[in-house]
């Protein structure tokens, strides 16, 4: 029988609010239901919005509310050197390649274009620094041009082949390596992306069950990429609904008053706190 381990892993771009709560308690519950293990990681991989002020606060809130988890936390950027050492594996491969496009770049190609493919967040990078030669690469990069490194998907689809994830409420779910186009999986000052540090976590930790939201479900398809490529056993995933305000709205860290930092100053316990989150309609 599998053992069950699980993992509640915020950004400290903020303070802990009844949406990541409402996440953070299904992990947890499902690790403790089955006498299994709940982690706490850090994802501070954006050094600049991330502060250590939220991450003492996020795990005092959490062990107000009794989500207590086990060993040690894990914080991204103390673990730079791991995902280095995957990102050069995939550049042997010939798998990344050096884009240095702006943003602005970017817009004016796609909008140039006479269609552009689209994923779940919109248009797809269309693939503009893919084809350039070694030298120009090297040019750019001696010159000191902005650069981020990109995964090439459809060299990465051919070398992994086909691949699927199981996902609890949906079955089956065959990988779509395409489905986010040629994503970034590290940037000039970090060498790892969400995508990168998430898959590579996932499998150093031993997280055998992915809890998360709904809107993190195409993720998955690229998460599951990286697993084939890399030879990482598959974790199960349990995508759930998300938590919404009566208009429909997502709760998120500009809900100040639904911070768990705001209830706790108005007097209200734990037990207040998940009656509270149980009131609150989920959607997809």
């Amino acid at each position: 029988m599998m053992t069950v381990v699980t993992r509640f892993a915020p950004s400290p771009t903020g303070e802990l609010h009844l949406g990541s709560v409402y996440s953070a308690r299904i992990a947890w519950q499902r690790a403790r239901e089955a006498g299994g293990t709940f982690l706490v990681r850090i994802e501070d991989t954006d050094i600049r919005r991330c502060r250590r002020e939220y991450e003492t606060a996020i795990l005092d809130d959490l062990r107000w509310l009794g989500l207590h988890w086990d060993g040690e936390v894990r914080r991204q950027s103390d673990h730079f050197a791991d995902y280095g050492k995957v990102l050069d594996q995939l550049d042997a491969r010939g798998l990344i390649y050096p884009c240095f496009c702006t943003r602005a770049d970017i817009a004016r190609e796609i909008a140039a274009a006479a269609s552009a493919p689209h994923g779940p967040d919109g248009p797809l990078y269309p693939g503009t620094c893919r084809s350039l030669s070694n030298e120009e690469r090297r040019h750019r990069i001696v010159a000191g041009h902005e650069l981020c490194m990109r995964l090439d998907a459809a060299r990465a689809a051919e070398q992994a082949g086909p691949y699927s994830f199981v996902d609890e409420t949906r079955g089956r779910i065959e990988g779509q390596p395409l489905l986010m186009g040629d994503f970034v999986i590290a940037r000039k000052d970090t060498p790892t992306s969400y995508h990168l540090a998430v898959t590579v976590d996932d499998h150093l930790q031993g997280v055998t069950l992915v809890t998360r939201g709904e809107d993190l479900l195409p993720s998955t398809h690229v998460h599951g990429l990286l697993q084939k490529l890399l030879g990482y056993a598959a974790p199960q995933y349990a995508h759930h609904r998300l938590l919404t305000d009566s208009e429909g709205r997502r709760f998120a860290k500009r809900d100040r008053d639904l911070t768990i930092r705001a209830l706790r100053e108005a007097g209200k316990t734990p037990a207040d706190v998940f009656a509270l989150i149980a009131a609150f309609p989920s959607k997809a």
